[in-house]
């Protein structure tokens, strides 16, 4: 972070939390939902992973972790990757470019508006 490098974190609805407690202007949240119940669980069982009973469980953890949707500052359903992949950019793109994480904006500013006045007949 102090090199002004994005962190990505996939963590459950208690992190972001604990994360914007200590660093609010720094992070950025992102909730992203699956397309279906449906296909949440072929992905689980497509992974071939875990037993059918924490497969089971993670379905009954998605019931209480999808209910906190309304704290995330972003939405994504993810029906495609890469379409869900570009979504997160443009997000973190979009972040990037609100004025108040524009460090040096203020001082661009002042520069322009002198050139300005120094120019206008």
């Amino acid at each position: 972070l102090r090199e002004g490098r994005d962190v990505l974190f996939a963590i459950a609805w208690q992190g972001p939390r604990q994360l914007l407690e200590k660093m609010r202007d720094d992070v950025v949240t992102v909730f992203v939902l699956p397309p279906t119940a449906a296909e949440l669980k072929a992905r689980l069982e497509r992974r071939a992973e875990d037993s059918a009973e924490i497969i089971k469980q993670r379905l009954h953890n998605a019931l209480e972790e999808i209910a906190h949707w309304r704290e995330y500052d972003y939405i994504l359903v993810n029906r495609d990757l890469d379409k869900s992949f570009a979504r997160l950019r443009a997000v973190l793109t979009a972040e990037r470019l609100k004025r108040v994480k524009m460090l040096d904006i203020e001082n661009f500013i002042e520069q322009l508006l002198g050139d300005l006045r120094k120019i206008i007949p």
